[in-house]
């Protein structure tokens, strides 16, 4: 398995990829899957922050992809980002996921980030929730039946993970 920055070529891999959680899970609270040229516009936002995105080739495919964007908006939260993986489904339990989010880590650590938010759609998830914990994610909050999705409330797990020094010193400005 490769783990590499994400290229133009691999959104339609990562369109099948989301489409399939969007339309079958609840990772994601979205209903209607977004367009390629959404996916693009999203993945270049990210990259002009300066925050990672990449992917998990296998056997020339792209298996899964992972990426880190503000966690919100106002410049208090400069120093804290929120991450998002998604696998294809017949590679799930392989050991992408892991190598994603370690590189996702590594990068925002790299950049100066000094928090990781996990917002995870649904807290029967427990394979997302057990991939967090095992990479050092503690749980935040629950904030129960915040979204309703094919027919029933649904859940959202908040975990969260220092970078860096964490909150142990003042960051210095990387943004």
């Amino acid at each position: 398995m490769n783990i590499r920055d994400s290229r133009p070529g691999d959104l339609v891999h990562i369109e099948a990829i989301y489409t399939h959680h969007v339309l079958t899970g609840t990772a994601s609270f979205e209903e209607v899957p977004p367009s390629l040229e959404e996916l693009a516009r999203r993945r270049d936002d990210v990259l002009a922050r300066g925050m990672p995105y990449v992917v998990a080739e296998m056997d020339g495919r792209v298996i899964g992809y992972a990426y880190a964007g503000p966690y919100r908006l106002r410049t208090a939260y400069r120093y804290s980002v929120e991450d998002s993986i998604y696998l294809a489904p017949d590679c799930m339990g392989r050991g992408a996921g892991r190598a994603l989010l370690l590189a996702v880590i590594d990068r925002c650590a790299m950049a100066g980030c000094r928090q990781m938010i996990a917002v995870i759609g649904d807290s029967g998830n427990a394979p997302s929730i057990g991939l967090h914990r095992s990479l050092g994610f503690e749980p935040a909050g629950l904030l129960k039946a915040v979204g309703f999705k094919f027919g029933r409330w649904v859940d959202s797990v908040l975990m969260q993970r220092p970078l860096g020094n964490g909150d142990a010193s003042s960051p210095a400005e990387h943004r």
